[in-house]
């Protein structure tokens, strides 16, 4: 009986670690492949999961800065999604390679062309970045996600220095320190090519990168709590046997 009673006290404190352990609430963010250094360019992935159980989501919008134009904005081809890219008139022309430029792209919108991103998965939208900005540590795009259900979400809210996260905060982008050796070659001849194939496909939300270190904690802090089961158990039979055997 007290072998039965620990068994289930770490069945039970197993189930609360995995409880305490769950990722933290999820939202629309921008992350680069590789840096993203000042000045260059970068390949960046828009990630977005869904986050409702009884509806999909359909379209993603991001606006852009208004006080940092980019000169080359360049998203990659999706499966399943429409991509509309909206630019704007600037109140000042970026010189860019010795000529002016009038107009930069302002917002680009994703629209689901199927099922888009269905309840417990996750998707990526790569886009091409360039010239990043050299007078800020960041980039701030705010998002909108709206669902087959028509609830939109706005994550457009600033993150306040020495504030709590807010709820639903607008994607950043950090930047690093200018490259030494020019401007982020790799990516800027990446995003070149408008019509390159997809780079993210959707997958399950369990298996995106930042569950995999909560994912190994929480299985690391599981097996001790059974092998501890484990060996209380072992003893407890073991003295058992004696008993029996006086």
């Amino acid at each position: 009986m007290k072998a039965s009673r620990l068994a289930a006290a770490a069945a039970v404190a197993g189930s609360a670690v995995l409880v305490l352990c769950s990722p933290a609430f999820a939202h629309v963010s921008v992350q680069p492949e590789g840096t993203a250094a000042k000045g260059g360019y970068a390949v960046v992935n828009f990630r977005v999961p869904n986050e409702r159980d009884n509806a999909s989501t359909t379209q993603l919008e991001v606006n852009f800065p208004a006080d940092a134009p980019l000169s080359s904005v360049m998203p990659q081809k999706v499966d399943g999604w429409k991509i509309t890219v909206t630019r704007s008139k600037l109140a000042k022309p970026l010189e860019v390679h010795g000529r002016q430029i009038s107009e930069a792209v302002s917002k680009v919108t994703w629209t689901a062309e199927d099922k888009g991103i269905e309840p417990g998965f996750i998707q990526q939208f790569p886009v091409s970045l360039g010239a990043l900005p050299e007078n800020t540590d960041q980039m701030v795009f705010k998002a909108i996600q709206t669902y087959s259900n028509k609830e939109v979400v706005r994550w457009i809210e600033v993150q306040k220095d020495g504030a709590e996260e807010p709820e639903n905060p607008a994607p950043v982008l950090a930047l690093s320190a200018a490259d030494d050796h020019g401007h982020g070659s790799s990516a800027e001849s990446s995003g070149k090519s408008g019509d390159a194939e997809p780079a993210a496909t959707t997958t399950e939300a369990s298996d995106s990168s930042d569950g995999t270190d909560t994912t190994a904690r929480v299985l690391g802090v599981v097996g001790i709590v059974v092998g501890a089961a484990g060996v209380a158990y072992g003893v407890l039979a073991g003295r058992r046997r004696a008993t029996d055997a006086s």
